[in-house]
């Protein structure tokens, strides 16, 4: 018996098929790219995303003959949106999160409904993001193709109307939408109405690990899937990504350190405070039902060590070819042993929670001619941490409080920035063996929904197996505590400045 998790990233799509312990039996990742037609437009092509989604199933379940699919399920982005005819062929790419032509929507919605209304109804913070925003740049600007739209899909019911079931969506990934009522479970009349949308055009909702229906005879054959192969509501990626890194209870949080740096934490009831809107945090269903969720996120976790690497790091990544190490490892293994008293602002592409400020701009300041390569390398990984203390110490003012803290993604790779995040947050940091959290987590949720396991927190004990406790040193507070007030100041002091050099562009 295996079951099947499908991850549909904004770069890339992976199928990973699994046992009931969680271990990997086979994992196929194929990327994509991005499209721009015009400056600021993101959009993909969604019949390459199906594609890739058949060949990877294909060459994962070939992999895993002796163990068959029994259930499947799918983890995505939130806010993607693609029309779709009544044929369920795709009528234009999927405009995607961060696409850049729905101000004029956004402002719609400030001076009708506003933010603080909204927030009661959707748990979304206002923001042009959204797939309500999308659907609705579409109707205004792309008249024909609104007129032949059968349903407005998001990746979860996309993949489902392929696979030949009834497209819907999950309540995470519906509440990405902005037009999901989270007190009442369901499409919001109120947000429908203003945005003059039709609810026919959007899916069925349920909850996730819920069974969708069973996958078309034709497509089984395809894929080389048996017949009647479940298919399972799942959710978004960042639910699921939680889910797959063991998170059941209040108090514990995921920590997903890729392009960007995310925490996730789970509560047991609706928090929609005015600390949460002013924060930019949402509140919207986690996959497990009848708890929430919320999200943090510093926009260049990863993305700016990146960005160092490419632009400083020459001799790093010449000694990691020629040794055959990671340039990462390279760098970090070099860096200065001690905390530095350099700091970077990392609002490289504008700043993530708890300020959503597109027009902030990346700053570094403390440089003096001691200054070098090794003290910049650890001032990246300490300054991005003093952004993860900054939204935590924001959730604990709102109510939500995070003791343990589970990594996974590309960080959680890294034992020298793990070690720093542990000193600085003053947590534990654990890693895990299997760091396939959100594959996973869309995975075991089909296996609740079938009966493999008798539970939620059955299926995380079976499958989510923690392999190392990163703990705070005894004098961390000492060290870290002055320089993080002196990272607090540094946007609310530069702020004017930092708008004005953006205006510049």
């Amino acid at each position: 018996m295996s079951l099947l998790g499908i991850d549909i990233g904004t770069t890339g799509c992976k199928a990973a098929v699994f046992n009931r312990y969680g271990e990997v039996l086979s994992s196929e990742y194929q990327e994509h790219p991005l499209i721009h037609p015009e400056e600021g437009w993101v959009e993909i092509d969604t019949h390459l995303i199906w594609s890739n989604i058949k060949n990877l199933i294909k060459k994962a379940n070939q992999k895993t003959k002796k163990d068959k699919v029994k259930a499947f399920s799918i983890s995505c982005q939130g806010e993607a949106t693609v029309p779709v005819g009544r044929d369920g062929e795709a009528l234009y790419n999927a405009i995607v999160t961060f696409d850049s032509r729905t101000k004029e929507q956004y402002e719609f919605w400030k001076r009708t409904l506003g933010e603080k209304k909204i927030f009661e109804i959707t748990g979304m913070p206002l923001h042009p993001m959204y797939s309500i925003n999308k659907i609705m740049w579409i109707k205004q600007n792309l008249k024909n193709i609104y007129k032949k739209t059968y349903k407005f899909l998001c990746f979860e019911d996309y993949i489902f109307s392929k696979f030949g079931l009834v497209p819907t969506i999950d309540y995470s990934l519906a509440a990405r939408t902005m037009a999901f009522d989270i007190k009442c479970k369901k499409w919001s009349e109120e947000i429908l109405k203003d945005a003059k949308v039709s609810i026919d055009l959007l899916s069925e909702v349920k909850p996730s690990a819920e069974i969708v229906g069973e996958i078309s005879p034709a497509i089984s054959d395809e894929l080389g899937l048996e017949k009647g192969v479940p298919g399972v509501t799942g959710g978004h990626d960042q639910a699921c990504g939680a889910f797959g890194a063991g998170i059941t209870e209040e108090g514990t949080a995921m920590n997903a350190t890729g392009t960007s740096d995310v925490i996730t934490p789970i509560f047991n009831k609706i928090y929609l405070t005015s600390s949460m809107l002013n924060n930019n945090y949402p509140c919207y269903p986690y996959v497990i039902r009848d708890k929430y969720m919320t999200i943090t996120f510093n926009l260049t976790g990863g993305l700016l060590l990146r960005w160092y690497r490419d632009n400083f790091c020459y001799e790093e990544k010449v000694t990691a070819e020629r040794e055959g190490k990671n340039a990462y490892d390279v760098i970090t293994g070099s860096m200065h042993p001690r905390p530095v008293n350099i700091f970077i602002l990392p609002h490289f592409v504008g700043s993530g929670t708890p300020y959503l400020d597109s027009n902030s701009k990346g700053a570094v300041l403390g440089l003096d001619l001691e200054t070098n390569k090794a003290k910049i390398a650890r001032a990246i990984l300490e300054s991005n941490t003093y952004d993860l203390k900054l939204n935590l110490e924001k959730l604990e003012e709102s109510g939500i409080y995070v003791g343990k803290i589970i990594a996974i993604g590309g960080g959680a790779k890294s034992t020298k920035w793990l070690k720093i995040k542990s000193d600085i947050l003053n947590k534990k940091i654990v890693t895990l063996k299997n760091s396939e959290a959100a594959s996973l987590g869309v995975a075991l949720l089909a296996g609740v929904a079938i009966g493999e396991y008798k539970s939620y927190e059955d299926a995380v004990e079976n499958a989510v197996k923690e392999e190392r406790v990163f703990s705070p040193d005894k004098d961390s507070d000492m060290q870290y505590n002055k320089r993080y007030m002196i990272y607090k100041d540094i946007y609310s002091k530069n702020r004017e400045l930092l708008h004005r050099i953006s205006e510049l562009n």
